[in-house]
């Protein structure tokens, strides 16, 4: 599992929230949030909008039909330098490089993005918390894939947190403030997006995965 979340009740359909990767714990992350948000609206009595507080400030998740949208920070990017050491971390030499707490490499097209094998241990060098990257697509209006190896991840299924620096990006080139997403990872994944300046909003689908109950051996 790329993160592993910790909620506990503060009051009133607020919750704090912390989550932990096999590396470390991070200070933002969406896609867990987002399963918490479900777990908590099926299984506890909390209905329709949960405010989490978290490292990264308040977090609001509102249920909209069969989608779970989270409201989030948007993170300002400054460009980065193209460096021999990306092209060796993901072994093609990208068009852009961006960065704020993650590095997001911008490519050619989204073959290029489907086909990238990345250096774990160049990766691991790179500045950046995390390594994106991303291109336009055909059918989408962006293809993304990201890679935490710094973090005990090589690479995340569906990144919420990635997102909130591919969103304004691309919001930015396209002119436009609502876009359809592919995390084009071995399980990929579609997100629902709106970039509002100092916010983005990432829309989702959740299914149960599976239920555990843990149980306490006493020894006399």
């Amino acid at each position: 599992m790329s993160e592993t979340a910790f909620a506990i009740k503060s009051n009133q359909d607020r919750f704090e929230l912390r989550w932990f990767t096999p590396g470390d714990e991070i200070d933002l992350c969406g896609h867990a949030t987002l399963a918490t948000a479900y777990i908590l609206m099926r299984f506890f009595d909390v209905k329709d909008q949960i405010i989490f507080d978290t490292r990264s400030g308040a977090l609001k998740v509102c249920q909209k039909g069969d989608l779970y949208e989270l409201d989030m920070p948007s993170y300002q990017l400054a460009p980065g330098t193209i460096t021999n050491i990306i092209e060796e971390a993901i072994g093609i030499r990208p068009q852009e490089v961006w960065k704020a707490r993650d590095l997001v490499c911008i490519l050619e097209n989204e073959d290029q993005v489907k086909s990238v094998i990345i250096d774990e241990q160049k990766a691991k060098i790179l500045e950046g918390l995390l390594l994106h990257v991303t291109a336009r697509s055909t059918k989408y209006d962006c293809v993304t894939r990201s890679f935490a190896p710094k973090l005990g991840v090589l690479e995340d299924p569906v990144c919420g947190s990635g997102h909130c620096h591919i969103v304004p990006l691309w919001a930015k080139k396209l002119n436009k403030t609502t876009l359809i997403a592919l995390q084009a990872s071995q399980r990929s994944g579609i997100l629902y997006c709106r970039y509002d300046k100092d916010r983005v909003y990432l829309a989702g689908k959740a299914v149960l995965y599976s239920i555990n109950e843990l149980f306490l051996g006493l020894l006399s």
